[in-house]
């Protein structure tokens, strides 16, 4: 991240100053990258989307991107989905299960859902 970037990152969410490096900051980015996800792909969502800083990767982050997974996307397409829709993140697995329930209720297949 630049320094303007940084900037924007804690005049948004100054709270990020309270988390640790090590055991939030890192994990968090490198599970990011590990989709796929370019450092200035990971720069911008974070300037973008602080919040997603404060989900566990263990329990929030790695579940929906599985989720995806089951769908049929691959860690590329997960990736694409994440960066075009970050609020995905904030969403419970059961609330996006709905969704596609209802679409798949409407006539769509797995492909179209996806």
């Amino acid at each position: 991240m630049d320094n303007l970037q940084v900037t924007k990152l804690l005049v948004s969410s100054p709270s990020v100053l309270g988390l640790s490096a090590e055991r939030t900051l890192k994990p968090k980015v490198k599970w990011f990258k590990d989709l796929g996800i370019t450092d200035l792909q990971v720069a911008k969502l974070l300037v973008s989307h602080p919040y997603v800083l404060t989900r566990s990767v263990e329990r929030s982050l790695k579940p929906k991107a599985k989720w995806f997974k089951d769908l049929g996307l691959d860690d590329l397409k997960v990736a694409k989905v994440l960066m075009s829709i970050p609020s995905v993140l904030t969403h419970p697995v059961e609330n996006l299960q709905t969704k596609v329930k209802w679409l798949k209720d409407l006539g769509m297949d797995d492909l179209q859902v996806a």
